[in-house]
């Protein structure tokens, strides 16, 4: 009596078989990190979605296909159906850390949605440190009167001197001691 609802209220919660994709996924921060998701023949004009949060019944959309092959890009995030493979991607843009978490990719039909959840985790990137930009005048002043930048980074540091900070060097074991040799090769 209660059986079809029952089998639609378990294909919602737990995802199907008619789309797939990986159990979880792991990125790298301030990179781009790509989910690809199956589903079976029929479902190719459907529109495809990608939703976050960890309970199915309110996870948020982030980005829909329109039914097309057509990317549809929202924010940092972009899908593309691929209707010949049965399959679509989800690209996720310059990742943060507070971007891990439950995501599902899924299909909308007639009736409760088709489902698979993707575990996301975006794991802290390497320490990456900018001070300024290499110039063409004097590597580094020595002099004490000049404001400076430290970066700390494998062993060495990177020193940003000067007001606008236009003159780095590493120095530490291992490195040269000015980025100057640098300037003719870039």
């Amino acid at each position: 009596m209660h059986l079809p609802l029952l089998f639609c209220l378990f294909l919602r919660l737990s995802g199907s078989s008619a789309i797939s994709g990986p159990r979880a996924v792991r990125g790298v921060e301030r990179v781009s990190l790509t989910v690809r998701c199956r589903y079976d023949p029929r479902y190719e004009r459907y529109v495809k979605w990608w939703c976050r949060g960890a309970a199915w019944n309110n996870c948020r959309f982030v980005v829909k296909t329109t039914g097309s092959e057509k990317e549809v890009k929202k924010g940092r995030v972009s899908i593309r159906d691929n209707q010949k493979d049965r399959s679509f991607t989800v690209t996720m843009e310059e990742l943060r850390l507070d971007d891990s978490d439950t995501y599902w990719c899924g299909i909308e039909i007639p009736g409760p949605d088709l489902g698979n959840p993707v575990e996301v985790t975006i794991d802290p990137g390497k320490s990456t440190c900018v001070c300024g930009r290499v110039s063409s005048g004097p590597a580094l002043s020595r002099d004490p009167t000049v404001p400076q930048r430290e970066c700390s980074r494998g062993g060495g540091v990177l020193r940003a001197h000067g007001a606008p900070a236009d003159h780095l060097g590493w120095e530490g074991p291992g490195f040269p001691s000015t980025l100057s040799w640098l300037q003719g090769r870039l």
